[in-house]
Parts: structure tokens; sequence; C-alpha cells
């Protein structure tokens, strides 16, 4: 099992890291390591110490 570190990013905001190696396998990075895209996450509070990420395929504007 894999432990990833919470971080503060801002005033309102925490980060929490994802493994590359998964984020490639999603197609989600090139192959420097880098962003290949422009993807954002649903993140949703499943129960106490339990979340679910989801990729967003489409926002609607």
């Amino acid at each position: 099992m894999a432990l990833n570190k919470l971080r503060k990013i801002d005033r309102d905001s925490v980060g929490i890291t994802m493994p590359k190696d998964d984020m490639r396998i999603e197609g989600l990075l090139d192959e420097d390591g880098e962003i290949d895209g422009d993807y954002h996450m649903h993140i949703r509070h499943v129960d106490d110490g339990q979340w679910s990420l989801e990729l967003v395929e489409e926002i609607d504007a």
C-alpha cells in the first residue's frame, strides 16, 4: 500500500500527491512525466477517512 502525503497548497486548499506511474497508465502524463492536457478531478467524501477521486471527462461551460 502506497502512502501519499497531504500538503498545504494555499490558505484555503490542501492537496495530495498522485503516483506518476498510475497517472501515466491513465494516459494523463506524456513520456517526460508532464501533464499531457487539461484535466479535472471530482473528489467526493465517501465516509470517515474515505474519499473517492474521479476523472471528469467533460466540463459543461
